[in-house]
């Protein structure tokens, strides 16, 4: 042995020693993961190519041991294909190019296997397991889709009027902005503060006529001059500006390609926030997809609790605002009792409320009380109809908050009407600057605590809400969710840390934290960027489905028999081979369909079923070759090389045809189609693995290893 040899094999040594003393001298595994690195490249360039696999294989065992350690389960899997690729690279026989080609086709087919096993147990009904250790660790899984299962649909359409306005109105403020900073009010630094608007309002006035329209009124119309080019600059990338109506406006108005982006962002930020949902409750198989401003959510299934859950998080809009409640401006005490509607169930209350530090004021708000026949969307609906009659000036609006009753002796909550807050319009914090949420109990001495959710602001969000609430201490704090107000807590000190909680309310303890968990999920999983409101709901019963599989896989089923019949009669033991390399082919397609986490469907189906016969069509035209050939007297070796060579042109030219078909269909595809496309595209990639790569290795075994005088590629030979 030489004398490199013997240095790597003790490097082995070393690194099996170094990796089995880690845990308990508790080291860290990188250190002897990184030795072993540092064994297979000496193995790779200081040893011969037998002693270097052997090497490679200690290596991969000593490697493996770290991944099980560390519960990495990738890892250990990595290993155990490198130490059965080498083992296979060390078997007597053949050349050590065949024994590569060999070794990858084997890992491929051990790979596919265990990908597949979660998959395999579930369609089995537990009849093939799938062990602990292994499910426990591999989430893929093919699932069956809503057309072979059942399940509901929902047609969802995006409100983006919605998103054109929370455009307008982030420029508006930013044109408020940028006017303070011109008359002096504001510094241009940080957010432009409640005080310096309102002096502002003596001089300009910004309003907000339509969805995508900003119009800009000066009370002295020279000021209009103010609107110069460096102004201009800033916004009118995005806004067209028109002077007028009158000599002391300008008006501008979002463009309409900037409003088409917005439209189609909107879509796609809710169908992206719908699928994080989805994700978030842990239905992979569900499918979500867009059709103009739709979105469609597929879900298979038939537990009616489970669907209805899935609309509830599905349909929260989850936008969280804080506004600041104006306290100090008592709008609804100008309303008379004479004025409210009769039989309305509206009345005007007075209560105090917090105006500063060491201040406190009266104020008043209206309240509804909810009839035994409605709900209360239907009451808070009928509550907004009368606020829009009252005279809201554009800096403020009407918040509401359920009012509710908890009964200590059936310790359950009732909803009983509305009440009102009059807010300043502008968020000072919105939920864009959440960056995590979590489901925590309030910690009380007298026993059962409330639940509510922890949020975590981002660096930005966090200086904005100390900022805030430093400068609000003793004023009420609207805290808004999907446009009702959650609570209205009282400021008691400035608050750091980045860190604020909501509560989900009062009395039953199941039913708060089942809020809890609601709202913790749709805040984690972002808000969307508009409402959106059901347009369709179907169901598709489970009976559907399982005539629907059954069908489907005894038609895929009786068409694969006969085409692996086929060739099997007519190109005998040749046939055999390409009847193994078409059912590998199905298994490497369900494998990487699995990685994937596809959802099955009957379209899907049918593109396994067309795979197949593409697979065939290839081990035919191989066949067909070597037969002409062998008709032309070459030898059996000369034959099958003429045979793969000349026909793999032909195959090729076929498989890159249906693959830019594939490409286009899912491309342009929805749904089913694009379904039956991916399925294609990936049976097409495998079909060129096992028709020529895979059955090549057999062929060149029969003639080089077995040597076999006649090769059985059909009757006449």
């Amino acid at each position: 042995m030489s004398s490199s040899s013997k240095i790597a094999i003790l490097l082995v040594v070393l690194d099996a020693i170094f990796a089995a003393a880690a845990p308990y001298l508790k080291i860290d595994i990188a250190y002897p993961a990184a030795l072993g690195c540092i064994v297979g490249l000496a193995a790779l360039f200081m040893v011969p190519s037998r002693v270097r696999l052997g090497l490679i294989i200690l290596d991969a065992i000593v490697g493996g041991y770290l991944f099980f350690r560390a519960d990495s389960f990738w890892g250990l899997v990595t290993c155990a294909i490198a130490v059965l690729w080498c083992l296979i690279g060390l078997l007597p026989i053949m050349d050590g190019g065949w024994r590569f080609r060999m070794g990858l086709a084997v890992c491929s087919f051990a790979g596919a296997t265990l990908i597949l096993l979660p998959t395999l147990e579930s369609m089995s009904g537990g009849k093939i397991k799938c062990p602990q250790y292994i499910r426990d660790r591999m989430g893929f899984q093919i699932a069956a889709g809503l057309d072979i299962r059942g399940g509901l649909r929902l047609v969802y359409t995006v409100e983006v009027e919605e998103a054109i306005r929370d455009k307008r109105d982030h420029y508006a403020d930013e044109m408020r902005q940028e006017l303070a900073t011109m008359y002096g009010f504001h510094s241009g630094e940080g957010s432009v503060k409640r005080e310096e608007l309102a002096k502002l309002e003596d001089k300009a006035h910004v309003s907000m006529p339509e969805a995508s329209i900003i119009r800009v009124k000066f009370k002295d119309p020279a000021d209009v001059a103010k609107i110069d080019d460096r102004f201009l600059k800033k916004f009118t990338a995005e806004l067209g500006m028109t002077p007028g109506p009158g000599n002391d406006e300008v008006t501008f108005k979002i463009r309409s390609e900037i409003e088409s982006q917005i439209r189609d962002r909107a879509v796609a930020q809710a169908k992206d926030t719908i699928n994080r949902r989805v994700d978030e409750l842990g239905l992979r198989e569900a499918n979500v997809t867009t059709r103009d401003e739709d979105i469609i959510v597929e879900v298979p299934g038939e537990n009616e609790q489970a669907f209805e859950n899935i609309k509830e998080i599905i349909r929260r809009t989850a936008r969280l605002e804080f506004k600041m409640v104006d306290d100090e401006t008592d709008f609804f005490g100008k309303i008379k009792d004479e004025d409210l509607p009769e039989g309305s169930g509206i009345s005007i209350y007075q209560e105090n409320a917090p105006a500063g530090p060491g201040k406190t004021t009266q104020t008043h708000f209206a309240r509804i009380a909810k009839t035994d026949k409605e709900t209360m969307t239907e009451c808070r609906e009928r509550f907004k109809k009368w606020a829009a009659t009252l005279a809201v000036p554009d800096d403020h609006q009407i918040g509401f908050e359920p009012i509710e009753n908890f009964d200590q002796d059936t310790q359950k909550t009732e909803e009983v009407g509305w009440r009102t807050y009059y807010l300043f319009s502008r968020a000072d914090i919105t939920g864009d600057l959440i960056t995590d949420a979590s489901v925590s109990q309030q910690q009380n001495s007298g026993g059962f605590g409330q639940y509510e959710v922890s949020v975590t602001f981002s660096p930005a969000g966090a200086d904005r809400f100390e900022e805030v609430t430093g400068a609000n201490v003793q004023r009420r704090f609207a805290i808004i969710l999907d446009d009702v107000i959650d609570s209205a807590p009282v400021i008691r000190t400035k608050i750091g840390g980045g860190r604020a909680s909501i509560t989900v309310g009062a009395g039953d303890p199941e039913n708060q934290l089942r809020k809890a968990h609601q709202l913790e999920l749709v805040l984690r999983s972002g808000a969307l960027p508009a409402p959106i409101v059901p347009s369709n709901e179907q169901r598709i019963g489970p009976s559907l489905g399982r005539d629907a599989i059954q069908k489907g896989v005894q038609g895929m089923a009786v068409g694969i028999s006969l085409v692996l019949g086929f060739m099997m009669l007519y190109y005998r033991k040749s046939g055999v081979v390409a009847d193994v390399a078409v059912l590998f082919n199905l298994l490497l397609q369900m494998a990487v369909l699995a990685s994937f986490g596809a959802t099955m469907t009957l379209p899907g189906i049918a593109g396994l079923a067309l795979t197949v016969g593409m697979s065939v069509d290839a081990n035919v035209l191989i066949n067909e070759r070597i037969r002409e050939e062998l008709r032309a007297g070459r030898s059996v070796r000369a034959a099958v090389e003429a045979g793969y060579e000349k026909a793999f042109s032909s195959i090729l030219d076929g498989h890159v045809t249906v693959f830019i078909s594939g490409l286009i269909l899912a491309q342009y595809g929805t749904g089913p189609v694009k379904g039956f496309a991916v399925t294609l595209i990936v049976g097409i990639i495998c079909s060129l693995f096992t028709g020529v790569f895979c059955t090549r290795i057999v062929f060149d075994w029969w003639v080089r290893g077995a040597k076999v005088k006649r090769l059985s590629v059909g009757a006449e030979f």
